[in-house]
């Protein structure tokens, strides 16, 4: 199977597509506490928080990723209209959302 193709657009250039439906994956993360207090320094003297920046960069990828594989099981060529969404589940923790809509060429 050649590489699936992803895209935020409403529609692929070129090919006619069949909707096989939503696909999703998401993961739920929480901070570490030895993470938080260097955090805390960083934000005292300002700039990027990297091990902040590195957690939530893996979350994503977990979650795209997992949002494929729910698509491969539908045999489907791409997904359309991918987005990602965060919400919090409570203090410390979130979860982080690919989905999108799972399609085959016709």
């Amino acid at each position: 199977m050649s590489e699936m193709i992803v895209t935020t657009g409403n529609d692929i250039p070129g090919k006619k597509l069949k909707v096989l439906g939503i696909v999703r994956g998401n993961t739920v993360r929480s901070r570490h506490i030895g993470r938080d207090i260097m955090a805390s320094f960083k934000m005292i003297v300002g700039g990027e928080i990297k091990t902040f920046t590195d957690l939530i960069s893996h979350s994503r990828d977990e979650a795209y990723n997992r949002m494929i594989e729910e698509a491969k099981k539908l045999n489907a060529d791409g997904i359309i209209a991918m987005r990602f969404g965060t919400s919090s589940i409570m203090a410390g923790s979130s979860e982080l959302l690919a989905y999108g809509t799972a399609v085959k060429f016709l």
